[in-house]
């Protein structure tokens, strides 16, 4: 949580000094206005770098006694169905069924 604080801090601070610096004018247009300022905050970097501390600070944690042991279990299952299907022979392809009965010869002998 201390991370995700951080950064929204951060976040709020740098917006609003860009729109400190911004002269406002009822004809601007407010789309642009928040292109630019979205393009400054990716820019800066400060998202990346924040997330990365975010995912340190919650997954990393967790990777090894949450994560990794599901993982393993998935594996296993899936590798053990695996091995079953190959030991289990396939059942032969069910015969086509004919449904109309064959049709007489016609011969004229």
């Amino acid at each position: 949580k201390p991370a995700y604080q951080n950064l929204r801090q951060k976040v709020d601070n740098f917006v609003s000094t860009h729109l400190d610096k911004q002269e406002w004018n009822p004809a601007m247009n407010k789309n642009q206005l928040r292109n630019g300022l979205r393009q400054s905050v990716i820019q800066s970097g400060m998202l990346e770098a924040g997330v990365d501390r975010i995912i340190s600070q919650v997954v990393d944690p967790k990777l090894n006694h949450i994560f990794r042991p599901q993982i393993e279990r998935a594996i296993h299952e899936f590798l053990a169905a695996q091995k079953k299907e190959e030991s289990v022979p396939a059942p032969p392809p069910p015969e086509p069924e004919n449904k109309d009965p064959p049709a007489p010869s016609q011969d004229a002998s």
